[in-house]
């Protein structure tokens, strides 16, 4: 799977412009060299919006583009909101007669993991889903997410047992998942009981390995879909080394996800 994407200094380093066009010819190398290689991509929205009506513009076709070769999108907004706000956002990403829908999106839960109910009810309605914020991997994210509440539980704990219950019953996963940082370590959290899937952000330039999966998700490993992001795409703009950093890539968390490591 391949992470957020066109920041200037990759941009740069690609040897492109930092404006539209050297955004499109980014996602367009992009979409050429993965879209037959990878289930799922992970674009940042952010990194499309900076470049106005233009960028969201590419971000739609990308979005269009990689569906047609098959992949899943899940786009990175981490939106959160409250009342019709929040049902804004469901209908611009969720809902098919978007421009911009999606197969899932990520969400923050901090204004309560009640009021993101708009985006829940869009994304079953239409088969997508949406990736909750829970252990994220910045330095700033314990001060919020291990503080501990009034019923003794840590306020990431209160996210991941409240997504558990909106997949109560689905089988094999449900359509609601976690973001958990691979870089978080054995934060003590218990994963075991969420029924859905468990992004993991933070592999390769960030700083975590498919080893430290094992620490973070445990017993919890069938469930975790790994995010590359900079490790991939500094192999950029050749088609054929992308390509084989992908594959790596793909290698070293099949061995760990199935077990043939060890």
């Amino acid at each position: 799977m391949r992470g957020r994407g066109p920041a200037p200094g990759l941009l740069e380093r690609w040897g492109l412009r930092d404006d539209a066009d050297g955004l499109a010819a980014f996602c367009e190398r992009v979409v050429e060299a993965l879209g037959e290689r990878v289930a799922v991509v992970k674009p940042q929205s952010a990194f499309f919006e900076r470049h106005g009506s233009r960028g969201v513009a590419i971000l739609e076709s990308t979005i269009r583009q990689f569906r047609n070769f098959g992949c899943l999108v899940l786009l990175d907004v981490k939106r959160g909101d409250i009342g019709s706000t929040v049902r804004a956002y469901a209908d611009a990403y969720l809902d098919p007669s978007s421009s911009l829908y999606v197969d899932a999106i990520t969400a923050s839960p901090y204004l309560g993991v009640g009021s993101l109910a708009p985006m829940f009810e869009t994304a079953a309605a239409h088969g997508g889903g949406v990736f909750v914020l829970a252990l994220t991997s910045n330095p700033e994210g314990p001060s919020v997410q291990h503080a501990v509440g009034p019923d003794g539980r840590t306020v990431a704990q209160t996210v991941i047992d409240e997504i558990s219950q909106l997949n109560r019953g689905a089988q094999p996963l449900g359509s609601f998942g976690l973001v958990v940082g691979a870089t978080v370590g054995a934060t003590g959290h218990d994963l075991s009981g969420v029924g859905g899937p468990l992004l993991a952000p933070g592999l390769g330039a960030q700083g975590a390995t498919p080893d430290d999966l094992r620490t973070v998700f445990s017993g919890n490993l069938p469930a975790v879909l790994p995010s590359y992001s900079r490790e991939v795409l500094a192999h950029g703009p050749d088609t054929v080394a992308l390509q084989a950093a992908a594959e790596r890539a793909l290698a070293e968390c099949r061995a760990v996800l199935t077990g043939a490591a060890g």
